[in-house]
């Protein structure tokens, strides 16, 4: 045994000098002639088991006053790159953590050692990428003396610092945020610990040692050397900047001339570009070293470090107690077996097929461009989920599957046998039919007065099929909804009637015409010498419509005559009717009541309570005959279309669809007017095997 220094960790001051520093017994140390190695102990051994038994133990061991307030120094890195090398002769100036020139790690665990000058616990992890048993159980164990410690020093020896730097940082960071910080909290209120715990993490210092390459930010001040060399004429002017050391001289700026990024900022970008942020450290600073010939400088390096241990305005020193007792909350909490984890040379992500399921997101097993030798898309591992915007299920004939073969069942509104007409009848009253391709129709929804069981009982197995992206557009089996069979015949027959419609349209036209004739006002102009719209000027067309404004009596087409307003001085009381726009704007402004009164008595004698009545009457008839319309419309509206009255605006260019008909697209389902869905192309994915209406928005997906 001697005595010690506790401020100095030199031998104790003969003759009562420096009365201020205090003396400490430890046992004899390297100093003399032979190198004891109980300087340093092994803390947690590789499978995350604590070494010492107690706080006593870990005191005794650790060689410190039990009442010391002290900080803790951890270092990580890849193995072989001199993290016991740098700890040795940067804060003990002689061989306390092991070091070895062989092959095989040789600091296998958690180590720890005392610096009485430092007044620090220094931590030589394990490193990284060095063979080992399991390696998440190793990235966990340092992760858990990351989280503890207050300076974080991350040793590398690579000429460029490397992608694995700041991901493991920038993970630490996470899990610091989001496990370690709540626990440390929850165990200073737990056992009542004098500790002062922050929300942040330790300070990292990088030491990043190169031999050939520049240091971090060096590029940038060589660029500018050679820019100040080529313009100065003085050599007297110019300061030489030196690559040995983490220190960058300063150097002349010249008019004009962009400030160089500095290493710490250099680092700031490259986590970002990484998106690792280490949102959860304090500080993050370089300190980078150019040894091109051995040994190396570790001044600044140690400098950098002692300065952090010195600062005490975000995280104070604390007694080893402290110490222990977190470190042994995180290693209870966040313990147990994990599963291995095998880095693998040759990821299948790297050549399989890219492709996932829509509906259940399982990945394609085949190779890539698997499609190009017609080879269809396959998932054997696991089974697909029903969903309801793809409307994935399809049905099997259970008679078929049990004798070994898969046959698809359609859902049909007649039969393959019946004809059209036969079919719609067997429709109207028996439903619509599962039809199987080899056993004919298995299955009617109405077959029975009562008692129609479903489909699934006794008649078909129904699946889930997975949807591939290119099956939106061929893939005709994805549909099975009757409503969209149903809406197809009712398209048909609307083709029907409309081309019966345009043959008849023009003697109708000039039947329609002369009967309005007779009953329009007397200020109204007739309709046989309405030839042009009287504000856009286009002329008419035999089957177009000629509306009236209710206001002057000229003739508008359906475009120009969109204006509302009430027309009391022609007789038409307070309800808005249509007008022009040149009257709405001359009119708008000028109502009062009197005036309002007496205009409407002189309005008896323009003939319009004839026309008044007509136009009741033909909107009567109109609403009952859209009403059961609607009711017909509404039964066959397929399910991934949206109903009539949820529909304002449409859903392209934002139009009020009160007065315009409603249309729907058959690719979304959604109320479009027809200026925006003029396009048709077959839709199978939905059913429509033919060219359907698809509104301008949905084309540009259809094309890509």
């Amino acid at each position: 045994m001697m005595d010690f220094c506790y401020e100095c960790d030199e031998q104790w001051h003969a003759k009562g000098k420096r009365k201020d520093h205090h003396r400490v017994s430890v046992i004899q140390s390297a100093k003399d002639s032979k190198k004891d190695s109980s300087l340093c102990f092994l803390l947690i051994n590789d499978r995350e088991e604590l070494m010492v038994s107690d706080t006593d133990e870990f005191i005794v061991k650790l060689r410190c006053d039990k009442t010391a307030k002290i900080k803790v120094v951890s270092i990580f890195g890849n193995t072989g790159d001199g993290k016991s090398h740098t700890l040795n002769h940067a804060f003990f100036q002689e061989e306390v953590f092991m070091t070895s020139s062989a092959q095989s790690s040789c600091t296998i665990g958690i180590w720890v050692a005392y610096s009485v000058r430092h007044q620090a616990i220094f931590v030589d992890t394990e490193g990284l990428l060095g063979v080992c048993e399991n390696e998440a159980r190793r990235i966990r164990l340092l992760l858990k003396i990351l989280a503890i410690s207050d300076v974080v020093i991350y040793r590398t020896r690579a000429e460029r610092l490397h992608n694995d730097l700041f991901t493991f940082l920038g993970d630490a960071s996470d899990a610091y945020w989001k496990f370690f910080m709540p626990e440390l909290q929850a165990a200073s209120a737990k056992y009542k610990l004098d500790i002062p715990l922050s929300t942040l993490g330790p300070s990292v210092v990088i030491f990043h040692e190169t031999q050939y390459a520049h240091l971090l930010g060096n590029d940038a001040l060589k660029s500018r050397e050679k820019q100040i060399l080529s313009n100065m004429s003085s050599s007297s002017e110019v300061q030489t900047m030196c690559d040995e050391g983490s220190s960058l001289q300063p150097t002349p700026r010249m008019p004009g001339d962009v400030q160089p990024i500095g290493a710490d900022e250099l680092l700031r970008i490259r986590f970002s570009e990484l998106g690792c942020i280490p949102k959860s450290f304090c500080s993050i600073e370089y300190v980078g070293t150019r040894t091109q010939t051995p040994p190396t400088d570790f001044s600044y390096f140690c400098k950098a470090v002692t300065d952090l241990l010195k600062n005490n305005a975000i995280r104070s020193p604390r007694q080893p107690e402290v110490i222990l007792t977190a470190l042994q909350v995180l290693n209870q909490k966040f313990s147990g077996d994990l599963e291995k984890v095998q880095m693998r040379a040759l990821p299948e992500a790297y050549f399989s097929c890219q492709q996932g399921c829509l509906a259940c997101g399982a990945r394609c097993e085949l190779s890539m461009n698997h499609k190009m030798d017609q080879v269809p898309h396959k998932i054997t591992a696991s089974r697909c989920r029903y969903h309801h915007q793809y409307d994935n299920k399809v049905y099997l004939c259970k008679a078929c599957f049990d004798s070994g073969r898969e046959s698809i069942v359609d859902c049909r509104i007649a039969g393959s046998a019946d004809g059209s007409w036969m079919g719609l009848a067997k429709y109207a009253w028996s439903g619509s039919v599962l039809e199987c391709t080899v056993c004919g129709v298995i299955y009617r929804s109405r077959q029975h007065w009562y008692g129609n069981q479903s489909p699934e009982i006794d008649s078909v197995k129904r699946e889930n099929k997975h949807v591939w992206p290119e099956d939106l557009l061929t893939d005709t089996s994805l549909s099975s909804n009757t409503a969209v069979t149903v809406r197809k015949l009712l398209d048909g027959v609307s083709g029907v009637a409309e081309a019966i419609t345009n043959v008849g349209s023009k003697p109708t036209k000039m039947i329609s015409s002369w009967v309005s004739d007779q009953i329009a006002p007397d200020y109204w102009i007739p309709n046989y010498k309405i030839l042009v719209c009287n504000e856009c000027k286009v002329e008419f067309k035999p089957s177009q419509t000629k509306h009236h404004c209710r206001a002057c009596g000229e003739g508008f087409c359906e475009n120009c005559l969109i204006k509302l307003m009430p027309v009391p001085w022609r007789g038409w009381g307070t309800v808005p009717v249509k007008v022009c726009n040149p009257c709405h704007s001359k009119h708008n402004t000028k109502f009062n009541e009197s005036l309002q009164m007496v205009e409407i008595e002189e309005a008896q004698t323009h003939g319009v309570t004839a026309r008044y009545v007509g136009e009741v009457a033909q909107k009567a008839v109109s609403g009952a005959m859209n009403y059961s319309c609607g009711i017909i419309l509404e039964t066959a509206r397929p399910t991934y279309w949206v109903p009539d009255e949820e529909i304002l605006n449409c859903n392209v260019c934002k139009c009020d669809l009160n007065l315009k008909s409603k249309h729907h697209c058959r690719f979304c389902g959604q109320g479009v007017c027809d200026a925006c869905s003029h396009q048709r192309k077959p839709v199978p994915s939905k059913g429509w095997n033919y060219p359907v209406r698809i509104c301008d928005t949905c084309v540009k997906i259809y094309d890509q």
